[in-house]
């Protein structure tokens, strides 16, 4: 699918050439002094928790897990490996949390170790020649797992008259900002140092070791009457004591399988400016008005009075943690009562819910389940919807980097592997609205997710088209 100048899809639609690869990996110095560094004192974060005990459970039962977030552009010419490699290890030095790795700890939790010294990072170029593309894709999601240090690589694609620069990360290392201080540093570096020979000025990273001790210390003042720990609970137990589940069926979640993505476009630009004015009518703004569709789509299709959503939140609120490497998502639930209401009823409901909860971002459902142990761990393929607006963080960083010039054909891909949540991804930009929905590759899911999709689609062209809903499932 493209978003402006960007392609955000699954890994096959990733637009490749052969070409002779080169990636960047630790010397066997700075892999040894990973391995006995020594354990930190920064805690390990809940979405970091969580991400290692989901890999660690699928992987001991023989399944498979989406870990990966990789990032690619193109740009003009032969690449200066020098030049690279000096970009690269000045990204990885600049940002703490590429000094972590984790390990299982004895009672089933993990501890972080960490390279006390950033100039202990030292990656190099592999020169792998000339691979096709399957091989390419292979080498690509191959990255150690999150529980090696080095789970996160950058490689270059050189064909006849430009390359492909990429950038393949666990999960545990970032979040969507990837992206963004990718091509905005590690790129904007290269360019610098390969056009002049000057390296680029950039301000001091914030630190995500920091936000990691005040996650820590902040949650540790909370307890079962905190009112976020409340409102968390009594979500969880209106759904069946965990999170909500996706309206229609997706096949069986323990059986191996790989992820797929299906897109949809909603809305043209005309529509998607009437649709936020009946957002603004009924007093809320564009989020508010899709989360009433979402809703009223699952009261179609199951007759459910009450939708109950999560989406994810991205907690830098600080100019100097804005461009920091790092995973600093939190999840806000979202809940609306819909039955028989109206679209205007839905989307001021909607809006309210969103806007009173989004400091509960910062009170993870996974501290929770410590004070509420009778609450259940998420179950797979649970829904998490994401809104990117073109003008607005993190999207507007990655079409800037478009814009100005840093490279061409910008690329956002999973690993392909099962994805432990059901990812709704909706994209508000110049060419309208888009939806996509990473799911299990299965028949099962295929077919529900397009029926959903054809439903939203419907929904939300009703509205823009009359700025109301009737009966489409």
């Amino acid at each position: 699918m493209r978003i402006g100048k960007i392609t955000v899809g699954p890994l096959d639609e990733w637009a490749l050439k052969p070409g002779s690869v080169t990636s960047w990996h630790p010397t066997a110095e700075s892999a040894e002094k990973a391995r006995q560094a020594p354990i930190s004192a920064v805690p390990v974060s809940y979405m970091q928790g969580q991400h290692l005990r989901n890999y660690c459970e699928r992987t001991d039962a023989g399944l498979n897990f989406s870990r990966q977030i990789i990032a690619s552009c193109e740009v003009a010419g032969h690449c200066d490996i020098a030049a690279m490699d000096h970009a690269v290890n000045a990204y990885l030095r600049r940002h703490d949390t590429f000094r972590s790795w984790f390990e299982r700890a004895d009672d089933g939790g993990f501890t972080r170790r960490a390279l006390p010294d950033p100039d202990d990072i030292e990656f190099v170029p592999v020169d792998h020649g000339a691979l096709s593309i399957d091989e390419i894709l292979a080498h690509v999601v191959a990255i150690p797992s999150p529980l090696e240090w080095g789970c996160f690589t950058f490689g270059i694609i050189q064909n006849e008259d430009n390359f492909t620069f990429f950038a393949a990360m666990d999960h545990v290392h970032g979040d969507a900002t990837l992206i963004g201080t990718t091509m905005l540093e590690a790129n904007g570096m290269y360019s610098a140092l390969s056009g002049t020979g000057t390296a680029l000025t950039l301000p001091e990273a914030g630190s995500f070791d920091e936000f990691c001790i005040t996650e820590r210390e902040r949650n540790a003042e909370l307890t079962v009457d905190t009112p976020e720990v409340r409102a968390w609970i009594e979500f969880a137990e209106n759904n069946n004591g965990g999170f909500p589940e996706f309206p229609l069926p997706l096949g069986n979640p323990q059986e191996a399988t790989r992820s797929d993505m299906t897109t949809e476009f909603l809305l043209d630009p005309a529509q998607t400016e009437r649709f936020d004015a009946a957002c603004g009518s009924a007093g809320a703004r564009f989020v508010g008005g899709l989360f009433a569709c979402l809703a009223q789509v699952e009261h179609e299709l199951t007759g459910t009075l009450t939708y109950y959503g999560l989406t994810p939140r991205d907690s830098r609120n600080a100019t100097d943690n804005f461009m920091t490497q790092g995973w600093f998502t939190g999840l806000i639930p979202v809940t609306v009562p819909i039955g028989a209401a109206s679209f205007g009823e839905a989307a001021w409901s909607a809006q309210e819910s969103f806007d009173s909860n989004l400091n509960m971002a910062k009170v993870p459902y996974y501290r929770v389940l410590e004070l509420a142990p009778w609450l259940k761990w998420p179950q797979p393929n649970f829904p998490v919807s994401n809104f990117f607006h073109g003008g607005a963080a993190p999207l507007n960083a990655v079409l800037a980097a478009a814009d100005m010039g840093l490279a061409n054909n910008i690329g956002i891909y999973p690993d392909g592997r099962f994805s432990y949540q059901l990812t709704i991804y909706i994209f508000r930009y110049g060419e309208g609205t888009a939806m996509a929905i990473m799911h299990p590759d299965n028949p099962v899911a295929r077919k529900s997710v397009a029926r959903y999709l054809a439903a939203m689609r419907s929904v939300a062209a009703l509205v823009a088209d009359s700025g109301n809903w009737g009966r489409v499932a």
